[in-house]
């Protein structure tokens, strides 16, 4: 059973918040990016969450990790379909970061620079891969993780839901502890916070998610910011 805690801003800079999260009953829990020009950001973001909503509610459980993957493609197909119909809309896409616990067990699928988070004890661990050219460079050792922080290129994704219709999605699952923490942010929060911070922050606040985004706030806000925390009881 996971006790949750969620925040989404819009920041300090963008005009608009292309961001979006869902809390999804039973114990599923996502957060997307969107990209696009004028609005096609915020409509790709919402449309992947309405999308995943319906076709888990229209899906037997258990939800292991592969209908979480159908659930992308599938919001990805709407998305792509979208795109072409409308000029405003093209090239619009997602990200897509999102966990399911059954049990003792949990479940995520992933796509984009959006990040899940595991917190055991004093270990901090990034369960996601971002789908980017700069992380590319970082996993072949052309730059370290600090200059990719500040890399011109940071924001270039290689995959997105709907803006191609040739997407992997990453899919893990994993055993699950009480007392273990797990986090799922936009990059408007990473970008703005290092881990230490983070970790600090969750383990001493009473609404974790709101002082996450209050220290990314502070530390310039310069993208949309969204958050869910979720203690494992």
């Amino acid at each position: 059973m996971t006790k949750h805690y969620e925040a989404i801003n819009i920041g300090l800079v963008r005009s608009r918040n292309e961001d979006a999260l869902a809390v999804i009953e039973p114990e599923t829990y996502l957060v997307a990016d969107g990209m696009g020009g004028q609005a096609a950001g915020e409509i790709a973001s919402r449309m992947l969450v309405n999308s995943i909503e319906n076709f888990l509610h229209s899906t037997a459980q258990p939800w292991t990790e592969k209908v979480l993957e159908q659930a992308i493609v599938k919001a990805g197909e709407r998305i792509y379909d979208a795109a072409q119909s409308r000029e405003e809309y093209k090239g619009m896409g997602t990200t897509a970061t999102m966990i399911h616990f059954d049990g003792n067990r949990a479940y995520y699928a992933h796509v984009g620079d959006s990040r899940l988070y595991r917190l055991q004890g004093d270990h901090f661990q990034q369960l996601t891969e971002d789908h980017s050219y700069v992380e590319s460079l970082v996993r072949n050792g052309e730059i370290s993780q600090a200059a990719a922080r500040i890399h011109p290129m940071k924001n270039y994704l290689t995959q997105a839901v709907g803006a191609m219709l040739d997407i992997s999605v990453d899919v893990g699952s994993f055993k699950v502890k009480s007392g273990e923490v797990f986090l799922l942010c936009t990059d408007g929060l990473t970008n703005m916070v290092g881990d230490d911070e983070i970790v600090q922050i969750i383990r001493s606040s009473r609404q974790p998610a709101d002082a996450l985004v209050k220290a990314a706030l502070d530390n310039g806000g310069k993208d949309n910011i969204t958050v869910i925390v979720l203690g494992v009881a």
